[in-house]
């Protein structure tokens, strides 16, 4: 038989053939180093366990040979936590066996058992055939219709005929960064679409339950004229995106054609912002727990710069955001026990709350780093974990709204004294409204100094300084220079791009010359994308200032959310010497600006002076 194998085979053929019988030697080696797991069909959920080993593809580009090749080179291994990865780069590969007990086909779902995944590579092949068949290519930004089986998470449907084992490698990609579950869950099809029914029932409970609680605390709101209420709604609406978009359902029935992770992230944060930011209403922080209301306060900006991660896209960052959002929600309930303790009876129920949301998102993020087995509870807890809390805080929400109505009754017996004390309290008011309108000419006399677009000084704040300015010098022989700055075709920018991106250049290059120059400079924005700088400084040292700020501009760029622009600018400079006025000295270091627009913009030049 291997003679008349070797005839009929060239030597290329024979070297092919050689390879892979070679791998198939291996394999059936490394089987037997890695069990197969049984399974006869009727499987209900049950984790492939120790029946599996992992392999990390650090760049995420290796393909199913890498995979066979590291496989053959022990480089797959046990996973050392209890179920995730933890955050890592690239791709994770698994490899496990299924021998089919029964004595007939059978047909089994892999379920991946997390819905934070990106992409799902799965091949398959009998042991007794070297070759593989690519039976799963899924992606999160996929249309919902090309999935496998219609499923909030990747769940790769397979055949096993009666008494075979097959071998099974699957990936498990995300962007730049991710945790990866590898440890599937093994379905008999109809078990599973039972166990996803009763998921599907309880989100919908779930939703609808917010739904009611955020009607409920509108209708509230609007009756009684207090914040807390539309705070709490506003909580409770994000809540009925949140949960749903993560856990893959508004995937599955509302945005089935290009879904991104993002929306998991951005959703999540918009939670995440209106839950801390109805707390500090709630508990009234920042009067009561000034310290701790600048915690709360952080927590607001991490979730705001989760969002804007979610919105660029940024995989990493909103990661890390998200954890460290995570491990931040204790102090929510250390809020809460602080309140009780100061005599707010509601704050006790709030605490309640909170303890079980918080003890639920914790253990996320203790699951997501490996450290607490990933199962249907420890999934889910989190969801039962936010709803509850929800549920709690509707109690809290009825004893605030009791204390109230207690409130004003008292207020109505303490009408007639207020009456009486009328004239000291309309003394104290107006002196409070006399402070107000002081405050306000303040505000005013600054408004009309500043550049309402840029906040530099405008023209007349900046001529008036310059003016001060040059009468000083010149008084006391100082050396003064005057820089006139442009920036180069502002009109493009205008043109190409609209006057939103032109507004957001021009206060880009304020904000970069104003953090550049020292405190007794005096900049303003003269008019246009036209301003000046007014320097305590000889001309070497204007010249060394102008050429650091232009290459300062140089370096910076303006993001509209489709492009990023990026500007230069042409800088006029003239040295103080017998001009009688400011208007002069600006007239010169003008003249010096355009003559570097003429030479090519992007350079500073010195006005000649005759």
């Amino acid at each position: 038989m291997i003679n008349y194998f070797l005839r009929c085979l060239g030597k290329t053929q024979l070297a092919l053939a050689l390879v892979l019988f070679s791998v198939c030697t291996l394999s059936v080696a490394q089987a037997e180093s890695l069990s197969a797991l049984h399974v006869n069909g009727l499987e209900d959920g049950v984790r492939l366990g120790e029946h599996f080993q992992v392999w990390h593809d650090l760049e995420g580009k290796a393909d199913l040979a890498d995979a066979i090749a590291a496989y053959r080179l022990d480089k797959f291994s046990r996973l050392p936590s209890k179920g995730s990865t933890g955050l890592q780069p690239g791709a994770f590969w698994s490899v496990f066996y299924l021998h089919n007990d029964s004595d007939k086909p059978i047909t089994l779902n892999l379920e991946y058992v997390d819905h934070q995944l990106i992409y799902l590579n799965a091949y398959q092949r009998n042991t007794n055939d070297p070759s593989f068949l690519e039976i799963a290519d899924l992606a999160l930004n996929n249309s919902f219709s090309e999935r496998l089986v219609s499923h909030q998470r990747f769940v790769v449907p397979v055949e096993l005929a009666a008494g075979e084992t097959h071998q099974f490698y699957f990936r498990f990609g995300s962007d730049e960064k991710g945790f990866v579950f590898p440890d599937l869950r093994i379905w008999q099809p109809d078990k599973m679409h039972y166990v996803q029914s009763i998921e599907l029932g309880s989100i919908a409970f779930l939703v609808g339950g917010l739904a009611l609680m955020s009607i409920i605390s509108l209708v509230t709101g609007i009756a009684t004229n207090d914040k807390t209420y539309y705070a709490y709604f506003v909580y409770a609406a994000t809540k009925l995106a949140t949960w749903p978009t993560i856990l893959g359902f508004t995937h599955m029935f509302f945005i089935r054609e290009d879904f991104h992770w993002s929306y998991m992230s951005l959703t999540g944060a918009m939670s995440i912002m209106t839950g801390v930011i109805f707390a500090r209403i709630f508990l009234q922080t920042k009067v009561n727990t000034p310290r701790l209301d600048y915690v709360l306060r952080f927590m607001i900006l991490n979730a705001a710069l989760l969002a804007v991660a979610a919105l660029t896209r940024e995989t990493v960052f909103s990661v890390v955001l998200i954890t460290i959002a995570l491990l931040l929600y204790p102090m929510l309930a250390i809020a809460s026990l602080i309140r009780w303790y100061q005599g707010s009876r509601e704050s006790a129920v709030y605490t309640l709350g909170w303890t079980v949301l918080i003890v639920g998102l914790f253990s996320q993020a203790l699951r997501d780093l490996g450290l607490v087995e990933h199962t249907f509870v420890t999934y889910y807890w989190p969801v039962v974990a936010s709803y509850s809390e929800m549920m709690v805080i509707m109690v809290a929400m009825g004893i605030h709204l009791f204390r109230l109505r207690r409130l004003k009754e008292q207020a109505e017996l303490r009408y007639r004294s207020q009456l009486e004390r009328a004239k000291q309290e309309l003394e104290i008011l107006v002196s409070e409204r006399t402070h107000a309108l002081e405050v306000a000419k303040s505000e005013a006399e600054r408004e009309a100094r500043t550049d309402p677009l840029t906040g530099i000084n405008n023209r007349r704040s900046f001529m008036a300084k310059a003016e001060a300015m040059f009468d000083s010098c010149r008084n006391r022989s100082h050396p003064m220079t005057m820089l006139m700055f442009d920036i180069d075709h502002f009109k493009k920018i205008n043109d190409n791009h609209g006057h939103a991106a032109g507004d957001k250049a021009l206060k880009k290059f304020a904000s970069t010359l104003e953090s550049e120059i020292r405190d007794g400079d005096v900049l303003g924005r003269l008019g246009g994308e036209e301003f000046g700088l007014a320097l305590y400084a000889d001309l070497d040292t204007a010249k060394h200032t102008a050429e650091r700020l232009r290459s300062a501009v140089e370096r910076i760029y303006v993001n509209t959310g489709v492009v990023q622009i990026r500007f230069t600018t042409s800088i006029g400079i003239a040295l103080m010497q017998s001009e009688e006025n400011i208007e002069q000295l600006m007239s010169l270091a003008d003249h010096a600006l355009y003559e570097a627009k003429d030479s090519g913009r992007n350079k500073a030049v010195v006005a000649n002076v005759a």
